[in-house]
């Protein structure tokens, strides 16, 4: 009989686990689980949907005729409970479906609002498309609203209801704009950016109550003592791996499923990928999760190849994610944090981000950092090779940047013209690494003719 391969979650690890599975097995039965009623759809494209830059259907990724085209069978319903010893999966309307081989690519949820009046009606959650549909039609009558949080999430939500018309305060716990990532001067870019836009910005300051009338949030009380009028708030504190199921099933979990090199959880049928896989990070030597799309297509495809019988290690590549904010251009890759956070493991991570950003091993780090204007690039460099870099503005760097940090390539030759403030970052990099790809590429056509 054909296998029988059961995807819970159809989003990018789900699909492109779902992509990897029909690749390697032409005859198999693959069943994807959403309990959304939408086709596979982009998250990073709600941020534009939400800033009216897209409508809500342009963020629809594939449609039926792929599914059919793939033969993947889309189940519109929750799963509500695992069954490790029948091979089995409970949904919601009490059906049961068979596996021989699971994958629970379940992604990840926003940390619920801490505050008193958190679930009054009017806090809002930028995760699914439902929620940002919700959002839109919301602004049609507010007329102010609130943001709380760092990181991506936070900016879309702020960029969201100032594009539609609303008064916005954004709220920073602490003194600058994603201080866990970025360096002070990267920090200012943005919020001098914010400014421009018109967004009050509120440092060192949190949610100390909501006020609701008739179940409504109306006023927030800040923790300064301050109270702000308000229709919406937007909660953006971070985000936790979707592991209820897996802990219910007994399978291994920290802050997400734990899994081997070849994306196995505790139980050999079973597999995780995306936001919900607590991977082993080469850097650190720890099991760390991400909450970024290249990560969750990168290990969705590794386990679904695993799953299909190929059985090849997942070494996680260098976390990187680009993304938009304010309209600058920013991309954090490996090691990317400024400065190391204290107890970092423990600490919320956004949509968008990765624990590995954060991961700064024992040692000597050197810190380099160009600025011309709202154009930056940080590099962060360990044992005389990249460990990781944040790019802002012009993004001609990126590429060569992930590909020198990923490979672990010795920067000792160009490291003194680096350090040299005088001489753009450029000017060494892009030839070292045209050179390096050069070499590379000598090496792999020697290698084929000796062959």
């Amino acid at each position: 009989m054909p296998a029988q391969y059961v995807i819970i979650g159809n989003g990018a690890a789900g699909l492109s686990a779902a992509e990897a599975i029909r690749q390697h097995d032409g005859q198999a039965r693959i069943v994807l689980l959403t309990p959304e009623p939408y086709l596979f759809y982009s998250r990073p494209g709600l941020a534009y949907y939400l800033a009216k830059e897209i409508p809500w259907r342009q963020v629809i990724a594939r449609n039926e005729s792929y599914y059919k085209e793939h033969r993947f069978e889309l189940i519109h319903q929750r799963c509500e409970r695992i069954l490790p010893q029948e091979h089995e999966i409970e949904l919601a309307d009490e059906r049961r479906l068979r596996y021989d081989r699971l994958l629970i690519a379940t992604g990840s949820r926003a940390v619920p609002a801490p505050f008193p009046g958190g679930d009054l009606d009017g806090v809002v959650y930028l995760d699914t498309l439902n929620q940002a549909k919700d959002i839109v039609r919301r602004t049609r009558k507010a007329k102010r609203a609130i943001v709380v949080g760092g990181g991506v999430t936070a900016l879309e939500l702020v960029e969201g209801f100032h594009a539609r018309g609303l008064h916005v305060h954004y709220l920073m716990r602490r003194e600058r704009y994603w201080s866990a990532l970025l360096s002070p001067e990267e920090s200012r870019i943005i919020e001098h950016r914010l400014e421009e836009m018109g967004i009050q910005i509120h440092r060192q300051t949190h949610i100390h109550s909501l006020i609701g009338k008739k179940g409504r949030v109306v006023e927030a009380k800040l923790s300064n003592g301050t109270a702000l009028a308000c229709d919406l708030v937007g909660v953006a504190i971070g985000v936790r791996p979707n592991i209820r199921l897996a802990l219910d099933a007994g399978l291994r979990c920290e802050r997400g499923v734990l899994v081997d090199e070849h994306l196995r959880t505790s139980n050999p049928d079973i597999f995780a990928a995306g936001d919900v896989a607590q991977i082993r990070d080469r850097w650190s030597g720890e099991y760390r999760t991400d909450s970024l799309w290249p990560s969750a297509v990168a290990s969705g495809r590794a386990a679904g190849a695993n799953m299909a019988g190929i059985n090849e290690p997942y070494e996680k590549g260098v976390p990187f994610n680009m993304t938009r904010l304010c309209g600058i251009m920013l991309t954090a890759i490996g090691q990317a944090a400024a400065q190391q956070t204290p107890d970092e493991k423990h600490l919320e991570i956004s949509r968008g981000a990765s624990q590995v950003w954060t991961a700064h091993p024992a040692g000597r780090y050197v810190r380099l950092q160009q600025k011309t204007g709202v154009n930056s690039v940080r590099l962060l460099v360990r044992d005389h090779q990249l460990v990781g870099a944040l790019v802002m503005g012009d993004q001609a760097l990126v590429t060569p940047l992930i590909e020198l940090i990923g490979a672990g390539v010795d920067i000792s030759p160009i490291l003194p013209q680096l350090q040299d403030a005088n001489t753009p970052l450029s000017d060494s990099l892009a030839p070292f690494w045209r050179a390096w790809k050069t070499r590379k590429e000598h090496h792999a056509t020697g290698s084929e003719n000796r062959t």
